[in-house]
């Protein structure tokens, strides 16, 4: 793999969740493990599963690279691509990229992610994959996921308390204000909880693009009228300075004190005074 390949298709992402994870009804064992620049948190009640969902980051990981080494136009797109004889990883990144209207490698973080679930189910009851911020999760028991954002106010103190029928699940998040990944929006934390990871993670990129302008309030509802046209996209919350806006059905809302995860009355109450909601 060459040097432009291994350092540029991170570029497309912008986004700064992290994932901690708990069960209500039993324990779950937590790995972190970095290839190349996937950085990982796998969780999961099958400690075997592990290997398997790092095999799986691997080998999709090497068919994608060499699937660009023959299409340099999928690394650098900023548009849908149509993809023909390509691996089963470039057709979910293409295919959520499409939904989204962005380019393919918006997906590719939430896409491995989607990927080493549904491999480590073979093995696994509980099989939660978070890939440099994008999560994808499936479980038979209610769990809760974390949110850690940066340096935001919001970091470790919110989460989702995600309940069986909530299954298959992906959230991603995009930030114009955090990190050193590159966004064109100036969204502080746009969220989107959708189908999978792979979509969630294109949508945020999609959505959090659509942040921007010296007017924070139209921005944050530019943003949430995005989310509401992409197909998959169960819902968003968005964050720009002192306001925030939500669309669709999101996931129970938990606050975290210490060891304990208590349910939020609503977003609005977690949220300091001078946040307007729109």
């Amino acid at each position: 793999m060459s040097e432009r390949y291994k350092y540029q298709y991170p570029k497309y992402r912008a986004n700064k969740t992290m994932c901690s994870v708990e069960s209500d009804t039993m324990k779950l064992t937590r790995v972190t493990y970095t290839i190349k620049q996937s950085k990982l948190t796998i969780e999961t009640d099958n400690p075997k599963s592990i290997k398997i969902a790092i095999d799986s980051v691997k080998k999709n990981r090497e068919e994608l690279e060499a699937y660009i080494r023959k299409n340099p136009e999928f690394l650098t797109a900023y548009a849908p691509l149509e993809v023909k004889d390509a691996p089963q990883i470039v057709y979910k990144m293409a295919r959520a990229a499409q939904e989204a209207r962005v380019g393919p490698m918006a997906a590719v973080a939430g896409a491995l992610a989607d990927l080493a679930v549904d491999a480590m189910l073979v093995t696994a009851r509980v099989a939660v994959m978070e890939n440099g911020g994008e999560i994808s999760a499936e479980s038979n028991t209610p769990i809760i996921v974390g949110l850690l954002a940066g340096g935001s106010s919001l970091s470790g103190k919110i989460g989702f308390r995600l309940k069986v029928e909530d299954f298959p699940i992906g959230v991603g998040t995009s930030s114009g204000t955090v990190g050193h990944a590159v966004s064109f929006g100036e969204a502080d934390a746009a969220t989107i909880i959708a189908d999978n990871a792979a979509l969630a993670d294109a949508a945020a990129t999609a959505v959090g693009n659509a942040v921007q302008g010296d007017d924070f309030e139209k921005s944050v509802q530019k943003g949430l009228e995005i989310a509401e046209t992409i197909r998959g996209v169960r819902g968003s919350f968005i964050i720009r300075g002192e306001y925030a806006g939500i669309v669709g059905k999101l996931p129970e809302l938990v606050r975290i004190e210490g060891e304990t995860w208590n349910k939020l009355k609503s977003i609005q109450n977690y949220f300091p005074p001078k946040v307007k909601f729109i």
